[in-house]
């Protein structure tokens, strides 16, 4: 593994690349897209707390509530319930048996309510580190 510091940044402006996907694919109306890009900003995000507090490398998941777990962060029950439902994004854009009922669900309101709610865990995220 690079640096801790290196690693940290890596992960972090990989984050702010995806959070600039992430409203890129809204703007075109590709939403469950743009969710999709909300969830991995927010697990990238999460890795580079985990580097940060652990120096070494973050485990190979895609599970947001185990990696705040892993972090030690201070979740409540709204938070670990908004990142158990973004954590599905993962999931649910990326296989097809998921995909179309997913791509349904994922309307412009419905993104646009999970878009504010990882845009603020993102930005308490953030505050972590």
């Amino acid at each position: 593994m690079q640096n801790k510091h290196q690693a940290v940044e890596f992960w972090l402006s990989s984050s702010d690349r995806d959070h600039k996907t992430m409203k890129a694919l809204f703007s075109t109306k590709r939403y469950y897209a743009a969710l999709f890009f909300g969830q991995l900003l927010l697990e990238k995000t999460l890795k580079a707390i985990y580097i940060n507090k652990k120096d070494t490398t973050p485990p190979f998941t895609h599970d947001l509530v185990l990696l705040a777990t892993h972090c030690n962060l201070p979740i409540n029950d709204e938070r670990k319930k908004d990142l158990e439902d973004i954590g599905g994004f993962h999931i649910n854009a990326r296989y097809d048996d998921y995909k179309y009922e997913f791509y349904k669900k994922a309307t412009k309101s419905f993104t646009q309510k999970y878009i504010k709610i990882i845009e603020e865990n993102k930005k308490w995220l953030k505050k972590q580190i």
